[in-house]
């Protein structure tokens, strides 16, 4: 399969009071997060989702189509493996966006904000490759209900079963650290509940044991912390300090292809990875960074705005286009220019599909109801 793949305000009252007429038609408000939007954290989920879009089209063409041509796996390496790194930037992003979404909203609202925010999405292109594969049998181990029913429910952590979205795999790992986020903020901070609060901590450091990933999700919620204490480098000093995080990050990343199982725990570089995208990510969101100054532009925050969406649905389009290509005989021994037409191709086709997706599915349902728009405009 493909590659599976800002202060903390207090409490919101509850306000899933049902819906009536008068409220139906209330305008749409603007984001009650809207005065905290930090546009290089926006800009960086962009970032992430495109860096996974390029690794699978580089790496998935490598491994499909050129695998044996040395000359073209050797440039595609490093791309591929950097791409993974992708998704342990979004969780690092996630641990630093979710905090004071969990201290903000009841555990009622916030877990109802979440599922319209990524079900939606998430199930329409479940229900895609669920059809696809009772139809082509391509991977029969998934074509049973002890596999489909755990992957819908994202608990398939829990069940030891694949995700069938291509990538959605990193969604049961958001989903986990929402659920426990919440409910320990909850006991811990509303009720001061310490018996129940230690239990859900004894859990969380089950996950964290079981699935090392996680750690990246508490890089997120210490970055947050130092962001809303302003605790940051010398001046002078952060963009040397922003320089040679991502630095480490680029070469350590990209030598190998991390998973963050017990295999990897082994190797020294898998905990410099971590501490170079949590050192980056903090540095990277300081006043004034390289990083933000880099990315303050239309194209970066509209990227960042569809991300979910060009995460969840690329693999299809870049699916579909490769079997086109294939069949068409495109991929041809000069590989260099069959690879510029496949990207020429490709990146407009799924920004298109990109965009119809994220107003359909993402946005659509999430203003309907909370009549507010997801992201700060």
């Amino acid at each position: 399969m493909l590659d599976r793949l800002d202060t903390l305000a207090p409490t919101a009252p509850d306000r899933l009071a049902p819906r009536t007429a008068q409220n139906a038609a209330a305008p749409e408000r603007p984001h009650v997060q809207e005065r905290t939007f930090n546009t290089t954290v926006h800009a960086l989920r962009g970032v992430a989702a495109f860096m996974v879009f390029l690794a699978h089209m580089l790496g998935g063409v490598g491994e499909h189509v050129y695998a044996n041509v040395p000359a073209y796996l050797g440039l595609t390496y490093a791309p591929w493996n950097f791409g993974r790194w992708g998704v342990w930037l979004f969780f690092v992003i996630s641990g630093f966006v979710i905090l004071p979404s969990v201290m903000r909203y009841s555990p009622r609202e916030f877990a109802l904000r979440r599922l319209l925010r990524l079900y939606p999405l998430f199930l329409a292109f479940s229900l895609v490759f669920i059809c696809a594969n009772a139809l082509t049998n391509a991977y029969p181990a998934l074509n049973d209900w002890r596999s489909i029913v755990p992957a819908l429910l994202m608990i398939n952590l829990l069940t030891h079963t694949e995700q069938l979205t291509p990538n959605a795999w990193s969604l049961s790992y958001e989903v986990v650290f929402y659920t426990l986020c919440c409910l320990i903020v909850h006991t811990g901070v509303r009720t001061g509940n310490k018996s129940l609060t230690l239990a859900l901590a004894a859990i969380s450091l089950v996950f964290l044991w079981r699935y090392p990933a996680m750690a990246f999700f508490l890089g997120g919620i210490a970055v947050r912390l130092l962001h809303e204490r302003q605790v940051w480098p010398p001046l002078r000093l952060r963009p040397w300090l922003e320089i040679l995080a991502f630095a480490a990050c680029l070469i350590l990343a990209s030598v190998r292809h991390y998973t963050f199982g017990h295999g990897d725990l082994s190797d020294p570089r898998t905990y410099a990875v971590f501490l170079a995208t949590v050192a980056y990510f903090y540095l990277a969101i300081s006043p004034n960074s390289l990083t933000s100054r880099l990315l303050a532009n239309r194209f970066s925050s509209y990227l960042g705005t569809v991300s979910y969406s060009l995460y969840i649905c690329h693999p299809y389009t870049y699916y579909g286009l490769r079997t086109v290509f294939v069949k068409a005989g495109l991929f041809t021994s000069d590989w260099l220019v069959s690879i510029a037409l496949f990207l020429a191709c490709t990146i407009p086709l799924t920004l298109l599909l990109t965009e119809g997706v994220y107003r359909a599915l993402e946005r659509y349902p999430y203003r309907r109801f909370f009549h507010e728009r997801i992201f700060h405009k």
